[in-house]
Protein backbone atom coordinates (compact mmCIF):
# COMPACT_ATOMS: atom_id res chain seq x y z
CA UNK A 1 0.00 0.00 0.00
CA UNK A 2 1.47 3.40 -0.91
CA UNK A 3 0.43 6.77 0.47
CA UNK A 4 1.34 10.04 -1.28
CA UNK A 5 2.67 8.27 -4.36
CA UNK A 6 4.10 10.26 -7.24
CA UNK A 7 1.87 11.44 -10.04
CA UNK A 8 2.52 9.23 -13.06
CA UNK A 9 -0.16 9.66 -15.74
CA UNK A 10 -1.51 12.70 -17.61
CA UNK A 11 -4.28 14.63 -15.87
CA UNK A 12 -7.84 13.99 -16.91
CA UNK A 13 -9.47 16.73 -18.98
CA UNK A 14 -11.32 19.29 -16.79
CA UNK A 15 -14.36 21.36 -17.54
CA UNK A 16 -13.77 24.58 -19.43
CA UNK A 17 -12.93 27.36 -16.91
CA UNK A 18 -16.14 29.23 -17.78
CA UNK A 19 -18.24 26.16 -17.08
CA UNK A 20 -16.30 25.60 -13.86
CA UNK A 21 -16.95 29.19 -12.85
CA UNK A 22 -20.65 28.82 -13.59
CA UNK A 23 -20.79 25.68 -11.44
CA UNK A 24 -18.95 27.41 -8.58
CA UNK A 25 -21.19 30.49 -8.73
CA UNK A 26 -24.34 28.38 -8.75
CA UNK A 27 -22.95 26.26 -5.89
CA UNK A 28 -22.19 29.33 -3.76
CA UNK A 29 -25.57 30.83 -4.59
CA UNK A 30 -27.39 27.65 -3.58
CA UNK A 31 -25.32 27.28 -0.40
CA UNK A 32 -26.19 30.85 0.63
CA UNK A 33 -29.89 29.91 0.59
CA UNK A 34 -29.52 26.95 2.93
CA UNK A 35 -30.44 27.02 6.60
CA UNK A 36 -30.37 23.27 7.28
CA UNK A 37 -26.90 21.62 7.31
CA UNK A 38 -28.22 18.32 5.91
CA UNK A 39 -29.87 20.07 2.98
CA UNK A 40 -26.71 22.10 2.43
CA UNK A 41 -24.55 18.96 2.23
CA UNK A 42 -26.98 17.40 -0.21
CA UNK A 43 -27.00 20.47 -2.46
CA UNK A 44 -23.22 20.89 -2.27
CA UNK A 45 -22.56 17.23 -3.08
CA UNK A 46 -24.71 17.40 -6.18
CA UNK A 47 -22.92 20.48 -7.46
CA UNK A 48 -19.38 19.58 -6.49
CA UNK A 49 -19.48 16.25 -8.31
CA UNK A 50 -19.33 18.29 -11.51
CA UNK A 51 -16.03 19.83 -10.39
CA UNK A 52 -14.48 16.81 -8.69
CA UNK A 53 -15.83 13.71 -10.45
CA UNK A 54 -15.55 10.48 -8.47
CA UNK A 55 -16.95 6.97 -8.69
CA UNK A 56 -17.36 6.72 -4.92
CA UNK A 57 -17.15 9.01 -1.93
CA UNK A 58 -17.02 8.46 1.82
CA UNK A 59 -17.11 11.02 4.64
CA UNK A 60 -15.38 10.31 7.95
CA UNK A 61 -15.41 11.85 11.42
CA UNK A 62 -13.38 11.33 14.56
CA UNK A 63 -15.19 14.04 16.54
CA UNK A 64 -15.56 12.89 20.14
CA UNK A 65 -13.60 9.66 19.53
CA UNK A 66 -10.19 8.35 20.55
CA UNK A 67 -7.45 7.03 18.23
CA UNK A 68 -7.93 4.97 16.05
CA UNK A 69 -11.74 5.09 16.06
CA UNK A 70 -13.80 6.95 13.47
CA UNK A 71 -17.32 7.00 12.07
CA UNK A 72 -18.54 6.78 8.50
CA UNK A 73 -20.91 9.75 8.27
CA UNK A 74 -21.80 9.53 4.55
CA UNK A 75 -21.16 7.08 1.75
CA UNK A 76 -22.28 7.05 -1.86
CA UNK A 77 -22.97 3.30 -1.51
CA UNK A 78 -25.71 3.88 1.05
CA UNK A 79 -29.23 3.53 -0.23
CA UNK A 80 -30.65 5.53 2.69
CA UNK A 81 -29.61 8.99 3.77
CA UNK A 82 -28.59 9.32 7.44
CA UNK A 83 -28.45 12.67 9.18
CA UNK A 84 -25.11 12.50 11.07
CA UNK A 85 -26.08 15.29 13.47
CA UNK A 86 -29.40 13.80 14.51
CA UNK A 87 -28.82 10.05 13.98
CA UNK A 88 -25.29 9.50 15.19
CA UNK A 89 -26.30 6.13 16.65
CA UNK A 90 -26.88 4.82 13.11
CA UNK A 91 -23.41 5.69 11.84
CA UNK A 92 -20.92 2.79 11.41
CA UNK A 93 -18.14 2.99 14.02
CA UNK A 94 -14.84 1.62 12.68
CA UNK A 95 -11.34 1.31 14.06
CA UNK A 96 -7.98 1.49 12.26
CA UNK A 97 -7.29 0.44 8.68
CA UNK A 98 -6.49 2.65 5.72
CA UNK A 99 -9.22 5.23 6.29
CA UNK A 100 -8.28 5.51 9.96
CA UNK A 101 -4.64 6.02 8.97
CA UNK A 102 -5.61 8.75 6.51
CA UNK A 103 -7.90 10.55 8.94
CA UNK A 104 -5.46 10.54 11.85
CA UNK A 105 -2.54 11.57 9.63
CA UNK A 106 -4.06 15.07 9.75
CA UNK A 107 -3.06 15.98 6.17
CA UNK A 108 -4.37 15.86 2.60
CA UNK A 109 -3.21 12.86 0.57
CA UNK A 110 -3.57 11.24 -2.86
CA UNK A 111 -3.10 7.54 -3.58
CA UNK A 112 -2.61 6.68 -7.25
CA UNK A 113 -2.64 2.88 -6.92
CA UNK A 114 -4.99 2.00 -4.09
CA UNK A 115 -4.25 -1.17 -2.15
CA UNK A 116 -5.61 -2.30 1.22
CA UNK A 117 -5.60 -5.39 3.41
CA UNK A 118 -8.45 -7.88 2.91
CA UNK A 119 -9.43 -7.54 6.57
CA UNK A 120 -9.46 -3.72 6.48
CA UNK A 121 -12.53 -2.58 8.49
CA UNK A 122 -13.50 -0.32 5.57
CA UNK A 123 -12.88 -2.91 2.86
CA UNK A 124 -16.48 -2.77 1.61
CA UNK A 125 -16.12 0.98 1.01
CA UNK A 126 -12.77 0.60 -0.80
CA UNK A 127 -13.45 -2.47 -2.91
CA UNK A 128 -13.08 -1.99 -6.66
CA UNK A 129 -11.41 1.42 -6.37
CA UNK A 130 -7.87 2.19 -7.64
CA UNK A 131 -7.38 5.92 -6.88
CA UNK A 132 -8.11 7.86 -3.70
CA UNK A 133 -8.07 11.52 -2.68
CA UNK A 134 -8.34 12.33 1.04
CA UNK A 135 -9.31 15.90 2.00
CA UNK A 136 -9.23 16.64 5.75
CA UNK A 137 -11.60 19.23 7.25
CA UNK A 138 -9.93 21.11 10.06
CA UNK A 139 -11.65 22.22 13.24
CA UNK A 140 -9.61 23.74 16.04
CA UNK A 141 -6.46 23.02 14.02
CA UNK A 142 -7.16 19.27 13.85
CA UNK A 143 -8.62 17.16 11.04
CA UNK A 144 -11.78 16.04 12.81
CA UNK A 145 -13.53 15.21 9.55
CA UNK A 146 -12.44 14.01 6.13
CA UNK A 147 -13.89 13.62 2.67
CA UNK A 148 -12.56 10.68 0.66
CA UNK A 149 -13.11 10.54 -3.12
CA UNK A 150 -12.29 7.41 -5.13
CA UNK A 151 -12.06 6.36 -8.75
CA UNK A 152 -12.04 2.90 -10.26
CA UNK A 153 -8.97 3.72 -12.38
CA UNK A 154 -5.44 4.44 -11.13
CA UNK A 155 -3.80 7.89 -11.25
CA UNK A 156 -7.19 9.54 -11.59
CA UNK A 157 -6.69 12.65 -9.42
CA UNK A 158 -4.74 15.68 -10.59
CA UNK A 159 -2.31 17.12 -8.05
CA UNK A 160 -2.34 20.51 -9.79
CA UNK A 161 -5.99 20.94 -8.76
CA UNK A 162 -5.50 19.39 -5.34
CA UNK A 163 -4.69 22.57 -3.31
CA UNK A 164 -7.79 24.39 -4.56
CA UNK A 165 -9.92 21.31 -3.90
CA UNK A 166 -8.66 21.12 -0.32
CA UNK A 167 -9.31 24.83 0.11
CA UNK A 168 -12.82 24.72 -1.36
CA UNK A 169 -13.80 21.60 0.56
CA UNK A 170 -12.64 23.12 3.84
CA UNK A 171 -14.54 26.34 3.23
CA UNK A 172 -17.64 24.27 2.66
CA UNK A 173 -16.91 22.30 5.83
CA UNK A 174 -16.67 25.50 7.86
CA UNK A 175 -19.90 26.82 6.36
CA UNK A 176 -21.66 23.56 7.23
CA UNK A 177 -20.30 23.62 10.77
CA UNK A 178 -21.53 27.19 11.16
CA UNK A 179 -25.01 26.05 10.13
CA UNK A 180 -24.81 23.22 12.67
CA UNK A 181 -23.81 25.68 15.39
CA UNK A 182 -26.56 28.07 14.30
CA UNK A 183 -29.11 25.27 14.53
CA UNK A 184 -27.86 24.32 17.99
CA UNK A 185 -28.10 27.96 19.04
CA UNK A 186 -31.64 28.20 17.68
CA UNK A 187 -32.62 25.13 19.65
CA UNK A 188 -30.97 26.53 22.77
CA UNK A 189 -32.75 29.85 22.26
CA UNK A 190 -36.06 28.04 21.84
CA UNK A 191 -35.52 26.28 25.18
CA UNK A 192 -34.57 29.55 26.89
CA UNK A 193 -37.49 31.31 25.22
CA UNK A 194 -39.96 28.72 26.51
CA UNK A 195 -38.50 28.95 30.00
CA UNK A 196 -38.64 32.76 29.97
CA UNK A 197 -42.27 32.64 28.86
CA UNK A 198 -42.99 30.30 31.75
CA UNK A 199 -41.20 32.62 34.19
CA UNK A 200 -43.20 35.55 32.79
CA UNK A 201 -46.47 33.62 33.19
CA UNK A 202 -45.59 32.72 36.78
CA UNK A 203 -44.64 36.32 37.52
CA UNK A 204 -47.86 37.72 36.10
CA UNK A 205 -49.83 35.19 38.13
CA UNK A 206 -48.50 36.93 41.25
CA UNK A 207 -50.05 40.24 40.23
CA UNK A 208 -53.68 41.07 41.09
CA UNK A 209 -56.07 39.40 38.67
CA UNK A 210 -58.44 42.36 38.88
CA UNK A 211 -58.40 45.83 40.37
CA UNK A 212 -60.34 45.73 43.67
CA UNK A 213 -63.28 48.00 44.32
CA UNK A 214 -61.95 50.44 46.87
CA UNK A 215 -64.53 52.76 48.46
CA UNK A 216 -63.96 56.35 47.40
CA UNK A 217 -61.39 55.49 44.72
CA UNK A 218 -61.53 54.85 41.00
CA UNK A 219 -58.42 52.78 40.22
CA UNK A 220 -56.67 51.41 37.13
CA UNK A 221 -53.32 49.76 36.47
CA UNK A 222 -50.91 49.06 33.61
CA UNK A 223 -47.99 46.63 33.69
CA UNK A 224 -45.43 46.34 30.87
CA UNK A 225 -42.12 44.47 31.09
CA UNK A 226 -39.11 45.33 28.93
CA UNK A 227 -38.31 41.62 28.58
CA UNK A 228 -40.33 38.41 29.00
CA UNK A 229 -40.17 38.80 32.77
CA UNK A 230 -39.44 41.87 34.85
CA UNK A 231 -38.93 43.26 38.30
CA UNK A 232 -41.87 45.64 38.74
CA UNK A 233 -44.53 44.69 41.25
CA UNK A 234 -47.81 46.11 42.45
CA UNK A 235 -50.38 44.73 44.86
CA UNK A 236 -53.46 45.48 46.95
CA UNK A 237 -54.15 44.37 50.52
CA UNK A 238 -57.68 44.40 52.02
CA UNK A 239 -57.53 45.69 55.60
CA UNK A 240 -59.98 46.34 58.39
CA UNK A 241 -62.58 49.12 58.30
CA UNK A 242 -62.70 49.10 54.48
CA UNK A 243 -59.12 50.35 54.29
CA UNK A 244 -56.83 49.14 51.50
CA UNK A 245 -53.07 48.82 51.24
CA UNK A 246 -51.59 49.89 47.89
CA UNK A 247 -48.06 48.72 47.09
CA UNK A 248 -45.82 49.49 44.11
CA UNK A 249 -42.24 48.26 43.93
CA UNK A 250 -39.33 48.03 41.50
CA UNK A 251 -36.54 45.45 41.77
CA UNK A 252 -33.10 46.54 40.56
CA UNK A 253 -32.03 45.04 37.26
CA UNK A 254 -34.09 43.42 34.54
CA UNK A 255 -35.22 40.05 33.25
CA UNK A 256 -35.33 36.74 35.07
CA UNK A 257 -33.12 37.68 38.10
CA UNK A 258 -35.36 40.68 38.78
CA UNK A 259 -38.48 38.52 38.34
CA UNK A 260 -37.17 36.04 40.92
CA UNK A 261 -36.52 38.84 43.42
CA UNK A 262 -39.98 40.23 42.65
CA UNK A 263 -41.51 36.85 43.52
CA UNK A 264 -39.53 36.76 46.77
CA UNK A 265 -40.74 40.27 47.65
CA UNK A 266 -44.32 39.22 46.91
CA UNK A 267 -43.98 36.21 49.20
CA UNK A 268 -42.53 38.25 52.07
CA UNK A 269 -45.15 41.00 51.71
CA UNK A 270 -47.95 38.43 51.94
CA UNK A 271 -46.41 36.88 55.03
CA UNK A 272 -46.20 40.03 57.16
CA UNK A 273 -47.35 39.14 60.70
CA UNK A 274 -50.70 40.70 61.70
CA UNK A 275 -51.33 41.99 58.16
CA UNK A 276 -49.35 44.72 56.34
CA UNK A 277 -50.53 47.51 58.61
CA UNK A 278 -49.30 50.21 59.28
CA UNK A 279 -47.14 51.09 56.23
CA UNK A 280 -43.85 51.52 58.12
CA UNK A 281 -44.26 48.11 59.78
CA UNK A 282 -44.76 46.53 56.38
CA UNK A 283 -41.57 48.01 54.89
CA UNK A 284 -39.56 47.30 58.05
CA UNK A 285 -40.49 43.61 57.87
CA UNK A 286 -39.87 43.20 54.13
CA UNK A 287 -36.56 45.01 54.35
CA UNK A 288 -35.32 42.96 57.30
CA UNK A 289 -36.18 39.69 55.53
CA UNK A 290 -34.63 40.72 52.22
CA UNK A 291 -31.43 42.13 53.72
CA UNK A 292 -30.93 39.18 56.06
CA UNK A 293 -31.83 36.28 53.79
CA UNK A 294 -31.68 37.29 50.14
CA UNK A 295 -29.56 40.31 49.25
CA UNK A 296 -26.51 39.88 51.50
CA UNK A 297 -24.44 38.23 48.76
CA UNK A 298 -25.58 40.27 45.76
CA UNK A 299 -26.28 43.88 44.88
CA UNK A 300 -30.03 43.48 44.42
CA UNK A 301 -32.39 45.90 46.10
CA UNK A 302 -36.04 46.90 45.84
CA UNK A 303 -37.56 50.36 45.83
CA UNK A 304 -41.08 50.41 47.22
CA UNK A 305 -43.94 52.76 48.10
CA UNK A 306 -46.67 51.43 50.35
CA UNK A 307 -49.72 53.44 51.30
CA UNK A 308 -52.94 52.67 53.16
CA UNK A 309 -56.03 54.44 51.99
CA UNK A 310 -58.72 55.18 54.58
CA UNK A 311 -62.05 55.93 52.82
CA UNK A 312 -63.68 57.29 55.99
CA UNK A 313 -60.94 59.82 56.73
CA UNK A 314 -60.03 60.13 53.02
CA UNK A 315 -56.35 59.86 53.81
CA UNK A 316 -53.34 58.04 52.43
CA UNK A 317 -50.79 57.03 55.07
CA UNK A 318 -47.58 55.92 53.39
CA UNK A 319 -43.97 54.86 53.78
CA UNK A 320 -41.33 54.91 51.06
CA UNK A 321 -38.16 52.90 50.47
CA UNK A 322 -36.27 54.87 47.85
CA UNK A 323 -39.17 54.76 45.38
CA UNK A 324 -40.26 57.48 42.97
CA UNK A 325 -42.72 59.68 44.91
CA UNK A 326 -46.22 59.32 43.42
CA UNK A 327 -47.65 62.48 41.85
CA UNK A 328 -50.78 63.98 43.38
CA UNK A 329 -52.73 66.19 40.98
CA UNK A 330 -55.13 68.43 42.94
CA UNK A 331 -57.86 69.13 40.45
CA UNK A 332 -59.62 71.79 42.56
CA UNK A 333 -56.70 74.19 42.10
CA UNK A 334 -54.43 72.47 39.52
CA UNK A 335 -51.52 72.06 41.92
CA UNK A 336 -49.09 69.11 41.85
CA UNK A 337 -47.83 67.50 45.05
CA UNK A 338 -45.06 64.92 45.24
CA UNK A 339 -45.80 62.34 47.92
CA UNK A 340 -42.32 62.61 49.43
CA UNK A 341 -43.18 63.38 53.05
CA UNK A 342 -40.95 60.48 54.15
CA UNK A 343 -38.35 58.29 52.51
CA UNK A 344 -35.41 56.05 53.22
CA UNK A 345 -33.07 53.51 51.63
CA UNK A 346 -34.41 50.87 49.24
CA UNK A 347 -35.37 47.51 50.69
CA UNK A 348 -32.59 44.95 51.04
CA UNK A 349 -29.69 47.40 51.40
CA UNK A 350 -29.33 47.39 55.21
CA UNK A 351 -31.24 45.18 57.64
CA UNK A 352 -31.44 47.73 60.48
CA UNK A 353 -33.13 50.52 58.50
CA UNK A 354 -36.26 51.89 60.23
CA UNK A 355 -38.93 53.40 58.00
CA UNK A 356 -41.19 56.31 58.94
CA UNK A 357 -44.65 57.10 57.63
CA UNK A 358 -46.62 60.17 56.69
CA UNK A 359 -50.34 60.88 56.26
CA UNK A 360 -51.61 62.86 53.29
CA UNK A 361 -55.16 64.21 53.41
CA UNK A 362 -56.96 63.77 50.09
CA UNK A 363 -59.82 65.68 48.51
CA UNK A 364 -62.49 64.75 45.97
CA UNK A 365 -61.09 65.06 42.45
CA UNK A 366 -57.49 64.30 43.49
CA UNK A 367 -55.56 62.16 41.00
CA UNK A 368 -52.68 60.05 42.33
CA UNK A 369 -50.22 58.51 39.89
CA UNK A 370 -48.03 55.71 41.28
CA UNK A 371 -45.28 54.71 38.82
CA UNK A 372 -41.93 53.01 38.38
CA UNK A 373 -38.94 54.75 36.82
CA UNK A 374 -39.48 52.97 33.51
CA UNK A 375 -42.10 55.67 32.89
CA UNK A 376 -40.18 58.82 33.79
CA UNK A 377 -36.82 57.53 32.54
CA UNK A 378 -38.14 56.47 29.14
CA UNK A 379 -35.97 58.23 26.55
CA UNK A 380 -36.63 59.70 23.13
CA UNK A 381 -34.31 59.22 20.11
CA UNK A 382 -32.30 62.25 21.26
CA UNK A 383 -31.65 60.66 24.66
CA UNK A 384 -33.87 62.99 26.69
CA UNK A 385 -35.98 61.49 29.50
CA UNK A 386 -39.76 61.69 29.74
CA UNK A 387 -39.42 62.93 33.35
CA UNK A 388 -42.09 64.04 35.83
CA UNK A 389 -42.99 67.28 34.02
CA UNK A 390 -44.35 65.37 31.05
CA UNK A 391 -46.02 62.90 33.41
CA UNK A 392 -47.82 65.81 35.09
CA UNK A 393 -48.88 67.19 31.70
CA UNK A 394 -50.27 63.80 30.69
CA UNK A 395 -52.68 63.75 33.67
CA UNK A 396 -53.73 67.39 33.37
CA UNK A 397 -57.25 66.52 32.17
CA UNK A 398 -59.33 66.26 35.34
CA UNK A 399 -62.36 64.97 33.42
CA UNK A 400 -60.76 61.62 32.67
CA UNK A 401 -61.43 58.55 34.77
CA UNK A 402 -58.60 56.30 36.03
CA UNK A 403 -58.47 54.22 32.83
CA UNK A 404 -58.45 57.37 30.72
CA UNK A 405 -55.54 58.74 32.72
CA UNK A 406 -53.60 55.50 32.22
CA UNK A 407 -54.18 55.72 28.47
CA UNK A 408 -53.13 59.39 28.45
CA UNK A 409 -49.82 58.63 30.17
CA UNK A 410 -49.02 55.59 28.03
CA UNK A 411 -49.90 57.52 24.87
CA UNK A 412 -47.64 60.39 25.89
CA UNK A 413 -44.75 57.99 26.58
CA UNK A 414 -45.32 56.23 23.24
CA UNK A 415 -45.24 59.50 21.32
CA UNK A 416 -42.22 60.78 23.24
CA UNK A 417 -40.15 57.64 22.64
CA UNK A 418 -41.26 57.42 18.99
CA UNK A 419 -42.51 53.89 19.60
CA UNK A 420 -39.12 52.48 20.66
CA UNK A 421 -39.31 49.27 22.76
CA UNK A 422 -39.24 49.82 26.51
CA UNK A 423 -35.72 49.68 27.95
CA UNK A 424 -37.10 49.22 31.47
CA UNK A 425 -40.27 47.82 32.99
CA UNK A 426 -43.15 50.31 33.06
CA UNK A 427 -45.82 50.12 35.73
CA UNK A 428 -48.58 52.62 36.39
CA UNK A 429 -51.28 52.79 39.06
CA UNK A 430 -53.77 55.61 38.98
CA UNK A 431 -56.22 56.40 41.78
CA UNK A 432 -58.88 59.06 41.40
CA UNK A 433 -60.60 60.23 44.60
CA UNK A 434 -64.32 60.84 44.57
Amino acid sequence: MGIDQQFAEPRLPNLDWRKRLDVIVETMREMSLQTDPQAMVRAYGKRIRQLMPADRHVALSRRGLETPQYRITRASQWTEEINPWKEKHRLPLLEGGLLGELLYSDKPQIIDDLQFAPDDPAASYLAGQRSLMAIPHYDGGVALNMTVLMRSIPHAFDRDDFPEQVWMSNLFGRATQNLVLAEELRQAYDVVDRELKLVADIQRSLLPKTIPRIPGLDMAASYQTSQWAGGDYYDFFPLSENRWGILIADVSGHGTPAAVMMAITHSIAHAVPNFPDPPATMLNHVNQQLATLYTTNNEAFVTAFYGIYDPVKRTLTYASAGHNPPRLKRCEDGSIIALDGVGNLPLGVMADVVYDQYTQVLRPGDQIVFYTDGITEATNPAGKMFDTERLDEAVANCHLDANGLIEAVLGAVERFTAGEPAADDRTLLVAKVF
